[in-house]
């Protein structure tokens, strides 16, 4: 049985990220003017924290846009990416032709295909989609392909001797062996997802982060391309964090 976690260790969960972030911002915030940083090459974070209040209405309204784009890439990818997985692991046919390709591709830049996105798909949503998507795939087949092979061959061996039907094994073993791999791949693929969405906001697009960042760039506002790195960074930790959330509420003993 699993000893509860004390709860003074529960709280430093918490708080000792929550130092080092405090710690690091009054470095960042000191060393602009120790050191005669110029402020158009790196802003302090009180001035980030400015740009970031001043424009959290366009921040806002982006930062949902891109969200969106990471979420439907992310899906698709996890759907994908599992299904792929188990027709791998279970018909040697699909393995010996698939499996080269998906080596391949695994090894291929991703960013390189940002071009051919916009080029095939337009500057709208389906490209970034795709995009989010192509980062997030690999990781959850390979999550899959090794979750599945892990499973106890002893217990394999056993639902053999008792002649459980394939479906019953499927089901009640290969699953429940290969969830936590699974939802593993998942955590490791919802950041990646995150970064296609912006890369082909970089690419080409019409709003989103990534645009922002671009358009604030161009206009040389430091302040406001900090502010929406920010932001990123906000919503990549919080689908992150919701991944993982679902992760532990996965209940596979049930299946």
């Amino acid at each position: 049985m699993n000893q509860p976690v004390p709860r003074s260790e529960a709280w430093r969960r918490f708080t000792d990220p929550a130092l080092l972030f405090i710690v690091l911002a009054v470095l960042w915030e000191k060393s602009v003017d120790v050191f005669g940083i110029k402020r158009y090459l790196l802003p302090p974070l009180s001035q980030v924290l400015d740009s970031l209040w001043s424009n959290r209405m366009a921040l806002l309204a982006q930062s949902w846009v891109t969200t969106q784009e990471v979420l439907a890439g992310f899906a698709l990818a996890a759907i994908g990416g599992v299904l792929l997985g188990l027709a791998i692991h279970a018909v040697p046919v699909v393995r010996r032709m698939l499996y080269p390709l998906i080596v391949v591709f695994q090894g291929l830049p991703k960013i390189a295909l940002a071009p051919l996105m916009v080029i095939w798909f337009g500057y709208g949503d389906t490209s970034k989609i795709l995009m989010a998507f192509l980062f997030a795939f690999f990781p959850v087949v390979i999550a899959t392909m090794g979750g599945l092979a892990g499973t106890p061959a002893h217990l394999v061996e056993h639902f053999r001797a008792i002649r459980a039907p394939a479906w019953t094994t499927f089901r009640r073993l290969y699953v429940p062996s290969a969830l936590p791999s699974i939802m593993d791949g998942c955590k490791s693929a919802m950041p990646l997802a995150v970064i296609g969405a912006i890369v082909g906001e970089f690419v080409g697009s019409e709003r989103g982060l990534g645009h922002l960042i671009l358009e604030a760039n161009a206009n040389a506002r430091t302040d406001y391309l900090f502010a929406a790195l920010v932001v990123i960074s906000v919503v990549a930790g919080l689908l992150y964090v919701l991944v993982e959330l679902a992760a532990k509420r996965v209940w596979w003993r049930g299946l």
